[in-house]
């Protein structure tokens, strides 16, 4: 859902290697709900695809579908792909899966359920860096 280098999760990727990898699958920039085509919808696939791929091979940890419920929610994915990776999961690999509108059924089979509820922010978005970004 975006796609570029400017943000922490990137940025701390050397610190943290090797225990640390991110691959990022969409356009550059941020292409906006509005603008999503059929380009997204095969940028998605590739990325579920290959978290599986890295889930048979490498059996991490930790896996983090950072906007992939953001992404079913678009129709960029289905339910049932997700749902697909999460059932071939080795029993030491936890999963994160990120974004607004889980679908139900993510609610359901996850051990875990936050919410985060924006109460207030300024109208013009103030970052700090090593907080924000």
């Amino acid at each position: 859902m975006k796609w570029w280098k400017n943000t922490g999760e990137y940025k701390i990727r050397k610190k943290l290697a090797p225990y640390y990898e991110i691959y990022q699958f969409g356009r550059k920039g941020w292409i906006g709900l509005d603008n999503l085509d059929e380009r997204d919808r095969k940028l998605s696939k590739d990325g579920i695809e290959f978290a599986k791929k890295v889930v048979k091979e490498n059996k991490p940890h930790l896996l983090i579908l950072d906007e992939v419920n953001l992404a079913v929610h678009c129709n960029m994915l289905t339910v049932d792909e997700v749902l697909e990776l999460l059932n071939d999961l080795p029993k030491q690999t936890d999963v994160v899966l990120t974004g607004r509108y889980a679908p139900q059924q993510f609610i359901d089979r996850a051990d875990f359920v936050n919410e985060i509820k924006d109460l207030k922010h300024p109208k013009e978005m103030v970052t700090t860096k090593g907080i924000q970004y």
